[in-house]
C-alpha cells in the first residue's frame, strides 16, 4: 500500500523521527500543522491509499482540521485517570465534526500500558461509557519505542520479533479491519 503520514502537530514529532533516519524512508512524511489541513489534503492524499495524520495533541484548532480531513480518528489513551478525563474534549471535537462528516468514524487505541498492572487491566471500564469503541489491541509501555525512534526506525525494523511489533502489527490489522468494515 502506498502511505502517507502527515505531521500536522506543531512539535513535528513524525518529521524529527523521519529525518532521524539513515535508510531510505519506508514512506514520505510531511509537515502540515494548519488549521486549513482538511481542505489542503485532498490534493495531495490522491495518489496514496492511506494517509496517516499525526496530530496535536491536544483539542486545538489544528486537531479540529485533522479530524475534519479524516475518515476514522484513532484517539491514544493512556491507562490513567487523566487520559481517560482529558479523552470528553476530543469526544466533543468528533461529534463536533460528524455534524459536517457523517460518515467520521472513532476508536480508542491503548498506548503505554504498564503490563500486568491494575489500571492497565481497567482501562477498557474506564471508557465502557465512551461514545467510541476500544480497539483490543494495546501497546505496552515499552523501551524498544524510545529507541527505534531515536534512530527514526518502526519497532518492527528494530526487532521484527519484538513484543513491540507484534502490537503494532495487531493495532495495524485492527485499524485496517475497522477501515474495511466502515467501508463495506
Amino acid at each position: 500500500m502506498r502511505v502517507l503520514v502527515v505531521d500536522a502537530d506543531p512539535q513535528a514529532s513524525a518529521l524529527a523521527w523521519s529525518n532521524a533516519r539513515e535508510a531510505a524512508p519506508l514512506f514520505p512524511v510531511i509537515g502540515m500543522a494548519t488549521p486549513l489541513l482538511h481542505r489542503k489534503l485532498p490534493d495531495i492524499t490522491a495518489d496514496y491509499d492511506i494517509t496517516l495524520i499525526d496530530g496535536a495533541p491536544r483539542a486545538s484548532v489544528l486537531g479540529r482540521a485533522a479530524i475534519l480531513a479524516s475518515d476514522l480518528v484513532l484517539i491514544p489513551v493512556q491507562p490513567s485517570p487523566f487520559d481517560v478525563w482529558a479523552t470528553d474534549k476530543t469526544e466533543e471535537l468528533v461529534r463536533e465534526a460528524r455534524q459536517f462528516k457523517e460518515s467520521l468514524h472513532a476508536v480508542f487505541a491503548v498506548n503505554r500500558k504498564i503490563v500486568n498492572t491494575a489500571i492497565g487491566r481497567d482501562i477498557a471500564s474506564a471508557l465502557a461509557d465512551s461514545p467510541f469503541p476500544l480497539l483490543p489491541t494495546a501497546l505496552c509501555q515499552r523501551v524498544i519505542y524510545a529507541e527505534s525512534a531515536a534512530k527514526g526506525l518502526s519497532v518492527i525494523e528494530a526487532d521484527e520479533h519484538s513484543e513491540a511489533a507484534r502490537e503494532i502489527a495487531l493495532l495495524g490489522s485492527a485499524v485496517l479491519a475497522d477501515t474495511e468494515r466502515l467501508a463495506a
